[in-house]
């Protein structure tokens, strides 16, 4: 694998992943839109021992491009390779594991507009793709849909994927959905959290729109 500023940006965002709680061991993968290809974590390798020489280039057909010994693609890259092919504007895919959207993920339902920082996710909630085997066109399928004008997604019995521009912006979605994840966790403890009318979310994804939040990388 040739070394790259895209490949750096790639393992430093995994190992901050980790770092955070948001994956831990080998779960959860990592990609980011190189030229015309794209740049993958590969599969069955614990975060620990990843390195940029690790990482895999694939194109856009699903052909591996570069990848060093006998090294594969994680098994989830027909959804980054789908979301990076249909979604012009996104440039990084991030699919975590993390303990609070997991945990909402088990009842396969959306997200309600609690809470302003919904809006993160571009729209009055964070939609839930259904559950499908991890790996399968099925499975990407579902979250292309849950993903239609939105940044980021659940997927049930399973966890969370964010989107962005870069990877940066990817890595703050998934930290604020994986807060806003807990906050509804125990919110619900105590009973049913007020949430916000339409209008009321409308004009925060309105400010949102002309608010940059992130910086490139």
């Amino acid at each position: 694998m040739i070394k790259n500023k895209k490949s750096k940006s790639l393992i430093d965002t995994v190992l901050k992943l980790q770092d955070m709680g948001l994956n831990h061991g080998a779960t959860g993968n990592c990609s980011c839109r190189d030229g015309d290809t794209y740049l993958i974590t590969p599969s069955g390798i614990e975060t620990k021992n990843l390195s940029e020489d690790k990482v895999i280039r694939m194109d856009f057909a699903g052909n591996i491009i570069d990848s060093i010994g006998n090294l594969k693609p994680s098994s989830e890259w027909r959804f980054h390779q789908d979301i990076l092919s249909q979604r012009k504007e996104v440039g990084a895919v991030i699919h975590t594991h993390s303990i609070y959207a997991s945990t909402f993920s088990l009842f396969g339902n959306e997200l309600p507009p609690f809470h302003y920082m919904i809006a993160v996710a571009g729209g009055a909630s964070v939609r839930c793709a259904p559950y499908a085997m991890f790996g399968t066109q099925e499975l990407s399928d579902n979250i292309i849909d849950a993903l239609v004008n939105r940044k980021a997604c659940l997927i049930a019995n399973h966890g969370l994927i964010a989107v962005g521009e870069n990877l940066m912006e990817a890595f703050h979605i998934a930290e604020e959905i994986e807060h806003l994840c807990h906050l509804y966790i125990e919110a619900k403890k105590i009973g049913e959290p007020n949430l916000l009318n339409k209008k009321q979310m409308s004009d925060v994804i309105k400010r949102f729109q002309t608010y940059s939040q992130w910086t490139k990388d």
